[in-house]
């Protein structure tokens, strides 16, 4: 089936530039505590790699339904909803459907919010650990993006060469190599 949906994933904030350390995890009741002292987490358009807008805008102008699906909080969850409210189709956070990355049920949780069969979606994300294996176990098609320290790290390891349906270093390479992976009968 061909690929019809694109959902991006990836370590810290989707597509943000400034992230938390890899490894670093922060519990609610110290996103609270940040929060009560009057510095809750906070993002906005500066911190958006630059090709984010062009890649969602071609692979929209393309006709694909799009989602953000990632580790976030719920106020991560509504900032990102504001930011993306006219370019994408869902944004979808682990404290919104109480499933991390990379329990299988996150997947689960994706392929439920998605209109379309999971062979039918494309997974973007930076990890082979915590994106690109369990997309492809639920049953979708991946991409891995050379973004971050993971794919960094992860980016000549043999799982990184063999796993993704894709590779690519840029959003922006999202179109074409779709549209060439639905031409080969995908």
């Amino acid at each position: 089936m061909p690929t019809r949906a694109a959902a991006h994933g990836s370590q810290g904030r989707p597509q943000a530039r400034r992230a938390a350390p890899s490894g670093h995890t922060t519990s609610n009741g110290q996103r609270q505590a940040r929060a009560d002292a009057g510095q809750p987490e906070h993002f906005d358009e500066t911190d958006l790699y630059r090709d984010v807008r062009p890649a969602l805008a071609q692979l929209r102008a393309d006709g694909l339904w799009l989602g953000i699906a990632g580790n976030q909080t719920v106020r991560a969850g509504g900032i990102l909803r504001e930011l993306f409210a006219n370019d994408v189709d869902l944004i979808g956070t682990s404290d919104d459907w109480g499933a991390s990355k990379p329990d299988p049920e996150f997947f689960v949780r994706v392929a439920e919010a998605v209109p379309f069969a999971p062979s039918e979606i494309l997974y973007v994300g930076d990890r082979i650990d915590n994106d690109i294996r369990p997309a492809l176990t639920a049953g979708m098609a991946t991409a891995l993006i050379r973004r971050g320290p993971w794919a960094t790290i992860q980016w000549g390891t043999d799982d990184a060469q063999r796993l993704p349906t894709m590779r690519v270093d840029s959003l922006t390479e999202l179109s074409e190599k779709t549209v060439k992976f639905n031409a080969q009968g995908n």
